[in-house]
């Protein structure tokens, strides 16, 4: 067994070490930091706005450098929360509590390194998580039928909803949406359209990339105009010694550890991801510090955990999307897009028919983590010079580059349209206070949902008994109803609230 792991990422290596790849993998987590560095340019819009470029690329090459930007923007987020107390990125708003301070306290250097290096050993034991526990994942899939991926898709929306920010009904109101606009087509049984409304650029289903674009890309552009331009608040003292004291590392480095524990269990959840786990590991220092008063003030352990629970996310949260098909959260369902774009099913059998895939891409995160501290402290001068460039520069260009990736996939106007209508619609939502992500999930497994739903009646001929019948489904479906159970509790929500407003 340990010879095969070792065949694995020989071959992992062989494929990630090509030129081709190298250059796509330094591309993405370049471009990850710097979007991670500049406000109101998030991972999910870049990724969505990428999307149409991974048309003429090779799998492995679009997907090493989409993994790259999603990893690369936890990086970059943390320079310029800690220097101008900016979030950059939305797992990085936790880090400006103590990374700021610390700057003021002229221990810039020592808050930059700590969020390095922790990001670094969180990136590398998340890519050994998703090398160790990928391959016996994959194995558990090979025994799933249909009635246990319709069950598996069942617990993953619903736990998305339990993980949702804001009102329980909001998210599963956001859920109903996004499967109904995934039933937009023809149906693939009967042959008929359905939900098209006589207009004939649907009768193949609604297209991803507008989707996307408009909930997130344009949207975004749209919430960042609404906003005054932010003064940057500079650091007092230089960056003179960036290597952090052994009271800094005696303090750091346990609660790095705790951090990427914690990190690399949350990204695994539907729903989940780099932002809760950053969340998360802010909550548990605070909680079990022998002086709590410390964080907000300058704590190191604030920096070290946040920064290495999000990253550690980043990357286990690929274990789901490669191993059962399910998108854990909606960078992965984008990236779930890239895939069946580039015509694979994500799930078990990407390891078995596509190994070179599965195992490149790991490789590629531990090359990636690698580059990401050989770059960034070098380049912190340059990263927070780019914020003096004023959003209203930047705008266009986006706006520009969303409208062109989108009419490029087919060269068709209604596309653009799509984009406008689901720009406009996001905005609603936006207003609303309801989030696109439980949305976005809907819509990529609303239409599995339906295939192993109809997979499964046609198997027991119209009996839905199938689905407690078999040991796997039925028990996919317990913790779906006990989840259902508990959200129910108002004792529960008003927990999960509270949580959520921590």
């Amino acid at each position: 067994m340990e010879f095969a792991f070792l065949h694995n990422l020989a071959t992992g290596f062989g494929a990630a070490l090509s030129l081709g790849n190298l250059l796509f993998c330094l591309a993405g987590v370049l471009l990850g930091t710097l979007i991670g560095v500049l406000p109101g340019i998030g991972p999910i819009p870049t990724i969505a706005m990428l999307l149409p470029v991974t048309f003429g690329l090779p799998p492995l090459s679009s997907l090493i450098m989409l993994a790259g930007i999603y990893y690369g923007a936890q990086y970059g987020g943390s320079t310029t929360s800690i220097l101008v107390n900016m979030p950059g990125e939305a797992s990085s708003i936790v880090t400006t509590l103590d990374g700021h301070p610390m700057a003021r306290q002229g221990r810039a250097g020592a808050a930059l390194s700590t969020a390095a290096l922790g990001s670094f050993f969180a990136g590398c034991a998340g890519t050994v998580f998703v090398a160790a526990f990928g391959p016996p994942l994959a194995g558990l899939a090979q025994e799933f039928n249909s009635p246990d991926y319709f069950a598996l898709m069942v617990l993953g929306l619903v736990m998305a909803v339990v993980l949702a920010h804001g009102p329980v009904l909001k998210a599963i109101g956001m859920v109903l949406v996004g499967l109904l606009l995934g039933l937009v087509g023809t149906d693939v049984n009967s042959g008929l359209t359905r939900y098209t409304f006589g207009i004939d650029e649907i009768w193949d289903g609604i297209d991803f990339l507008p989707l996307v674009i408009g909930l997130f890309g344009i949207v975004e552009i749209v919430s960042n105009l609404e906003k005054r331009e932010i003064s940057h608040a500079s650091i007092t003292g230089r960056l003179d010694r960036l290597w952090p004291s052994r009271q800094d590392f005696r303090e750091a480095w346990p609660a790095a550890l705790r951090g990427t524990a914690l990190g690399a269990l949350l990204g695994i959840l539907p729903g989940g991801g780099a932002v809760l786990a950053s969340f998360a590991a802010y909550t548990l220092e605070k909680k079990i510090a022998k002086d709590p008063s410390r964080f907000g003030k300058g704590a190191i352990e604030g920096v070290a955990g946040p920064e290495s629970a999000n990253n550690a996310a980043a990357q286990s949260s690929f274990i789901p999307l490669l191993t059962l098909g399910l998108p854990s959260n909606a960078i992965m369902a984008l990236m779930m897009g890239a895939m069946i774009i580039q015509g694979i099913q994500p799930g078990s059998a990407v390891m078995t028919k596509h190994p070179e895939l599965f195992w490149g891409l790991v490789a590629s995160m531990w090359l990636g983590n690698a580059m990401l501290v050989v770059i960034n402290l070098p380049l912190i001068g340059i990263w927070v010079r780019l914020l003096s460039v004023p959003y209203r520069l930047l705008y266009p260009a986006i706006l520009l580059f969303c409208l062109v990736g989108v009419y490029s996939t087919n060269n068709n106007i209604a596309q653009l349209v799509l984009t406008a209508l689901f720009t406009v619609f996001g905005y609603v939502l936006l207003r609303f206070g309801c989030e696109a992500a439980p949305l976005v999930l809907g819509f990529i497994l609303g239409p599995l949902m339906e295939e192993n739903l109809r997979r499964s009646l046609v198997f027991s001929r119209g009996d839905p008994a199938i689905f407690v019948q078999r040991p796997i489904s039925a028990t996919l479906l317990a913790f779906t109803v006990i989840l259902i159970a508990l959200v129910a509790f108002p004792r529960f929500r008003r927990t999960r609230e509270v949580a959520f407003q921590e």
